[in-house]
């Protein structure tokens, strides 16, 4: 795996200014205390990108240890981190090689669909083995994921966005291609800084990620000792998931040995 590398990583918060951290943690929140056999206190990250979902969940009084395997990313997350006094332990860390001090812990979060990262079924299976030996009994795992449905009916070939930011523009033009019988797709980003001056900038990124079947995912969990417990569109309780459904939510127990 190799995304948001060097400017790419630093552009992210700027690409994702909208996203309401808050409101993705607060629902994070909510299941974890409804689904909860006991108190969740102690939250591992994977994925954890510049650290906004992790800065959030802290505000709600978890106690966090947060991955990535970008350093550039987690460079990010460590500034916000710094900016308000922080404590949440941000490390290096692949999702498919987990081995995390202080396990076991009450809950694991995977969000923004990250664990589409992992493009293989063996690597897939290495993610949830290492989540099952870092949470405790009973302890909740909680992921987000891409639905194959919507991802084969309404993909967009191109899509251009715009930014407007101190000094100039940025442009990102994104180009998908799915990879069907892998169930993959692979968007070229081309990435403009456009300067007042006239001047301007540009990086290339490529990056591949897989999409999931709802009943596909399911099996994923019970074959690992992980009973699914609620399915949700997006961070949005009451709103069934369709074949415009594009994220799903889904939340897990760890079964007993």
């Amino acid at each position: 795996m190799s995304s948001y590398l060097g400017r790419h990583a630093e552009l992210y918060d700027v690409f994702y200014a909208d996203k309401p951290y808050d409101r993705e943690s607060a629902f994070v929140h909510e299941c974890l205390q409804r689904y909860g056999s006991r108190r969740v206190r102690r939250l591992l990250e994977l994925a954890c990108g510049t650290g906004s979902h992790a800065l959030e969940l802290e505000k709600l009084g978890y106690e966090i240890v947060a991955l990535d395997y970008s350093k550039d990313m987690l460079a990010a997350a460590r500034r916000k981190g710094k900016q308000t006094s922080s404590k949440v332990r941000f490390q290096r860390q692949d999702m498919t090689r987990l081995s995390v001090t202080g396990a076991p812990f009450d809950a694991v979060i995977c969000l923004f669909d990250s664990i589409g990262y992992v493009q293989t079924n063996e690597g897939l299976s290495q993610v949830f083995e290492g989540v099952r030996k870092h949470l405790a009994a009973g302890g909740l795992f909680v992921f987000e994921f891409w639905h194959g449905a919507a991802m084969i009916r309404s993909y967009e070939p191109v899509r251009v966005r715009r930014w407007s930011v101190p000094g100039g523009e940025i442009l990102r033009i994104s180009e998908t291609t799915l990879l069907t019988e892998e169930q993959l797709c692979s968007v070229a980003y081309s990435i403009y800084e456009l300067r007042a001056d006239g001047t301007f900038s540009s990086l290339q990124e490529t990056q591949t990620n897989r999409y999931f079947l709802l009943q596909e995912m399911s099996g994923w969990l019970t074959t690992y000792g992980f009973t699914p417990l609620g399915w949700f569109s997006g961070f949005n309780e009451n709103s069934n998931i369709t074949e415009d459904t594009w994220h799903i939510v889904a939340v897990a127990r760890r079964e007993r040995d």
